[in-house]
């Protein structure tokens, strides 16, 4: 079924999705969503290099697989500033749920609660943070603030997410413009659904405005005297988001930080900028577990969870491939997506010999340069060829032979 918002499709499902992996949802969407829409989430900036090489880069570095470790059955809950979680994985924050969902960030945090993963939402939600915490009233969730220059609607916010019991800030200091965003000028996207905390401070504006003009009413200027700020006056935890370098995340924490936040963005703001992935290692460092380290971009494989714990990350951020979730299945859709990474993270740690995520933070990472290789694997739909059907190769029986499990074609 598909509800309509102003004539704008909306998926209303709520059921699990089967997959082999979550990229191949990436194009099932494309059946559910509006091209607009489905581009605003499918792209990234300019040339859409970092937006590539976010993923390609986890290939640069290897997991080194660990015998005679005398273990099994690995578990993945973990703690992050004081929330007991079931998984490493976190819902990064994204804009406009409700291009993927009628229920909006309620779907993705009902979902993000089922599988015990850390939610976080946007200033530009759909939803309002009380109805995003109604959905889930025990589950942990962050906020993700774009600073405004208008310092009351900074303030309407801070008592809001406050009040609503989320448990700390992302401050947002990577996207004080919008990146040149190709896809969403080709297709004219605007924002077609509500954004909640600016209908109730401006009156309906947030609907139908392009990236460039939302990001136009927030604050182009961002100072290390702004996080001591928004510390104080939210009373919360704040952490940096968009740190991409050594210098800027002893800048942040010289600032008052409570966290870093490795990204770039899921390459939609610099494009030429570095993978997060080739940037972590030399920012863990730095910090050197002062405060905890957020990371994501890039990220559609439990060994890319893996990798970026094991490089210093405390816990791991997904964008585009839950959203893709959340309107091919809904709550339960997002769920899934969770679920298949960390079924792909737990084959990783039993193969490594970590039982806890703990351990995988201690996990051997080689760096070893090898030709790019980007190729998905020979039975991916998109490079199998059909196989070939004669007289000899088939099962007489409709029946799975026992054997392989394999039906007649």
């Amino acid at each position: 079924m598909t509800y309509y918002y102003k004539g704008f499709p909306q998926s209303d499902r709520d059921e699990k999705i089967s997959m082999i992996n979550v990229d191949e949802l990436e194009e099932r969407a494309k059946k559910v969503m509006p091209e607009g829409a489905y581009y605003y989430i499918a792209s990234g900036a300019e040339n859409e290099w970092t937006w590539r090489a976010n993923t390609s880069a986890f290939n640069h570095y290897q997991i080194v697989p660990r015998a005679l470790t005398d273990m099994d059955d690995p578990q993945t809950d973990t703690e992050f500033m004081g929330m007991k979680l079931k998984t490493p994985i976190m819902i990064s924050p994204i804009a406009c749920h409700g291009i993927a969902h009628k229920d909006a960030e309620v779907a993705t945090q009902k979902g993000a609660a089922a599988a015990g993963a850390l939610f976080s939402s946007s200033t530009y939600a759909n939803k309002s943070v009380e109805d995003i915490a109604t959905a889930a009233p025990e589950a942990p969730r962050f906020f993700q603030l774009y600073l405004s220059k208008d310092w009351d609607f900074n303030k309407m916010v801070f008592d809001a997410i406050k009040k609503a019991g989320y448990k700390g800030i992302f401050l947002t200091v990577d996207a004080l413009v919008s990146g040149y965003r190709e896809a969403n000028l080709r297709t004219h996207f605007t924002y077609p659904v509500p954004l909640d905390f600016f209908t109730r401070y401006l009156g309906g504006k947030g609907e139908g405005q392009s990236v460039a003009q939302m990001y136009a009413s927030s604050a182009q200027k961002i100072g290390p005297e702004d996080v001591a700020r928004i510390k104080k006056e939210s009373g919360l935890p704040v952490f940096v988001k968009g740190v991409m370098c050594a210098e800027d995340a002893y800048k942040a924490i010289g600032a008052g930080a409570d966290g870093i936040y490795v990204t770039n963005h899921g390459g939609r703001e610099v494009d030429g900028a570095p993978a997060t992935i080739d940037v972590l290692p030399e920012i863990a460092k730095a910090v050197n577990h002062r405060v905890p380290i957020v990371f994501d971009s890039g990220v559609r494989r439990g060994s890319h969870v893996f990798k970026a714990l094991a490089l210093g990350a405390d816990i791991v951020g997904i964008g585009r491939p839950y959203l893709y979730g959340l309107a091919l299945g809904g709550p339960k859709g997002v769920e899934s997506v969770i679920n298949q990474l960390n079924t792909e993270l737990k084959i990783d740690m039993q193969l490594t010999g970590c039982k806890t995520i703990d351990d995988v933070k201690c996990a051997k990472i080689d760096r070893i340069h090898y030709g790019l290789d980007t190729m998905p694997s020979n039975t991916d739909p998109s490079r199998i060829k059909p196989y070939p059907v004669t007289a000899d190769n088939q099962i007489k029986s409709e029946e799975p032979d026992a054997t392989s499990g394999a039906l007649k074609h």
